[in-house]
This record gives C-alpha cells, sequence and structure tokens, in this order.
C-alpha cells in the first residue's frame, strides 16, 4: 500500500504565509513598543550635553543645580577653561561633571561616549541640546544609545533658530547605522567625496583654515 504525501490546499498555504509575514512584521514593532514604554519609567542618571552652544552648558549648569543627583556629561562642548568656570561659578563640584573633547559632529557626540556610558551601567540619560538641534540629536540617539540599550529623555535649550533641514537627520541616520554595523561613522567616506567634487578639489589648493565650532555643528 502506497503512502500518500499530505499537502496542504493552495487556500491554506496562502493564508499560513499570510499569519507568518504578519508575525515577522508585529514582532519588531512590539519590541519597539516596549522599549519606548520602558524608557517612559527609566531615571536618567547622567544629562548628556551635545556641544556647539555655550547655551546649552549654560542651560545644562541650571539644570544640574535643580536635580544634584544628576551627574552632567559634556560632549565637545566650550573650551575646559570656560566650562569648568560655568560649573565652579554655579557650585557644580567636579566630580559632578565630566568634560569630553573627542567628538568633532552630532554623530561622534554619541559614538565617543556611548561606551563610556555602558560601562558604567547607565541605562537612561537627559539628552540636553538646542531645539532646532533635537530632532536630529533624538535619531541618532535611538540608534547609537537604542544599541546599547541605554534609554533617554530629550531637554530641549529654547533658541531663535529655525529647525535644520530634515536632510541632515537624515544623513546622520544613515551615517549612526553605518557604525553600529561596521564602527565606523561615515565621516571618512564624506571626507572623500567632498574632496573629489570640484568645489573639494578647490579647497585643496587654499590655505587650511581651521572650523570654527559653529562650522563643526552644522
Amino acid at each position: 500500500m502506497k503512502t500518500q504525501a499530505f499537502v496542504l490546499p493552495q487556500k491554506s498555504t496562502r493564508r499560513w504565509k499570510r499569519q507568518l509575514g504578519a508575525v515577522a512584521i508585529s514582532l519588531p514593532l512590539v519590541w519597539i513598543a516596549q522599549w519606548h514604554v520602558r524608557g517612559l519609567f527609566s531615571q536618567p542618571e547622567v544629562a548628556l550635553v551635545l556641544g556647539g552652544a555655550t547655551e546649552r552648558e549654560e542651560f545644562a549648569v541650571q539644570f544640574a543645580s535643580e536635580h544634584p543627583e544628576i551627574d552632567v556629561w559634556v560632549s565637545s562642548g566650550s573650551n575646559p577653561e570656560y566650562a569648568e568656570w560655568v560649573f565652579e561659578t554655579a557650585q557644580i563640584p567636579p566630580e559632578r561633571f565630566k568634560l569630553d573633547y573627542r567628538a568633532v559632529d552630532t554623530v561622534t557626540n554619541f559614538t565617543t561616549l556611548v561606551d563610556d556610558l555602558h560601562r558604567e551601567g547607565i541605562d537612561s540619560v537627559y539628552l540636553i541640546t538646542s531645539d532646532y538641534h533635537m530632532r536630529r540629536a533624538v535619531v541618532i540617539a535611538e540608534i547609537i544609545l537604542g544599541s546599547r540599550g541605554i534609554h533617554f529623555k530629550p531637554v530641549t535649550v529654547p533658541s531663535n533658530q529655525p529647525p535644520e533641514p530634515l536632510s541632515q537627520s537624515v544623513r546622520d541616520g544613515i551615517r549612526s547605522i553605518l557604525w553600529v554595523l561596521t564602527g565606523k561613522n561615515g565621516s571618512e567616506f564624506v571626507r572623500h567625496f567632498s574632496a573629489q567634487s570640484p568645489e573639494g578639489m578647490l579647497a585643496t589648493q587654499q590655505p587650511e583654515v581651521q572650523p570654527t565650532i559653529d562650522d563643526i555643528y552644522k
């Protein structure tokens, strides 16, 4: 007696594939949702201040005074002499603030410090930057801080400047994903292709000009 193989009806096969596809789509969405819910109840231990404007540090000093349980980490802000003077004038002791100058742009504000935060067991931070800069900072933070399981709560510094172009958030979001996947933030490629452009080739023939802090954080 021959044994016949069991074959699912074509309609059942299509239904099973649709259900499997729905599960594959919903699982990441469920994970993202629970991640954000957990972030709402997390208690930040550090205020991460993105350099680029002195008012951010001045705001951070006031914030630290109002939240004595919070330490402040400033990424590539004002020169050390001025920054230390601002904190000391507000009577914030040196053990409560950390000045780091490894970052050269917004993406590296995060890549240079995220592993330090992770090593110290910090799983939630306040993210302090200017209102016009916050959209880009949030995009980067979602990717880079999220890759180390660190939640964040945005705290905006008011300004009179218009929001940055959306293209800057998209660009730095791509660079952030590249960093998570490869450990490189894409600045090497930006410099390479800029040098190959007619404007870049012309620039190499001009005397070198040191960038200002405003140039760095564009």
